[in-house]
């Protein structure tokens, strides 16, 4: 891998210390042929990387948490989509998240942008354990230039643990697996699932969290552009269509 592709400042920029070989910003060639290495998944007869995400086959909304503090408190809905982790919780599952982290024999990072527009992105650092997933989020997220990576510095971190099972009496929260953003700590724990799309929502809701109070709303939806440069924007939950619908021959998509 290039030297050029990592970035000078490490993990321990977000107190992470680990024996762990890291690979830093690989790219796709890379990612599937050590997700092939190390039998995360298998290719298809055309090509595409096949993986099983095990009993997750969709987000946990109900193990997702956001720790309650001052920053949080009176800025977050809290209720039955928003359910509140006391910091005292968060700061042992860091812990054992770290603790984690440390013994592993090799982890994947990746430097992204979340967002296109360099007003109104958020650096984001994702450490995963299995390639495929470090493979999915390069997929989703902006992918930086290359002279950029060197001086790449994350405002917020993602770790990615399938392999971890949260404690609820410790940690608490509601089962084994667990999604658990502190926005105090700029950071987001993933736990206990093998479901891809976790890491994707949760930058999701960091821009939904920041962007409004400076009048952007990110949206959840497809858009595409036709000829005289009119535009169409779908809405609609995941699984609904928007992708379809807006893939249409006579028409650009942009988004």
């Amino acid at each position: 891998m290039s030297s050029e592709r990592i970035p000078a400042v490490g993990l321990s920029a977000q107190g992470i210390e680990t024996r762990a070989k890291l690979h830093w910003n690989l790219v796709t060639a890379q990612l599937v042929e050590a997700a092939l290495e190390r039998n995360e998944g298998t290719l298809s007869a055309d090509g595409p990387l096949v993986v099983e995400t095990g009993a997750h086959t969709g987000r946990s909304a109900q193990d997702k948490f956001i720790v309650r503090d001052a920053e949080t408190d009176a800025t977050v809905w809290w209720g039955k989509s928003n359910k509140a982790m006391e910091p005292s919780h968060f700061a042992a599952l860091k812990e054992d998240f770290f603790a984690a982290l440390a013994a592993k024999d090799e982890l994947f990072v990746q430097d992204l942008y979340g967002g296109s527009q360099p007003d109104h992105r958020v650096n984001v650092r994702v450490v995963t354990e299995l390639a495929w997933h470090n493979l999915f989020i390069r997929t989703m997220l902006v992918r930086p230039e290359q002279a950029a990576l060197k001086d790449f510095a994350a405002d917020y971190t993602i770790v990615d643990l399938p392999s971890f099972r949260a404690d609820p009496a410790r940690h608490g929260c509601r089962s084994e697996t667990v999604i658990a953003v502190n926005f105090t700590d700029k950071l987001i724990l993933i736990g206990g699932t093998k479901y891809a799309g976790e890491m994707k929502k949760s930058v999701f809701g960091l821009l939904n969290y920041l962007f409004p109070p400076t009048g952007v709303m990110p949206m959840h939806c497809s858009a595409n552009m036709g000829a005289n440069g009119d535009t169409a924007v779908f809405f609609g939950l995941s699984g609904t269509g928007k992708t379809t619908l807006s893939a249409d021959a006579s028409r650009t998509l942009i988004g």
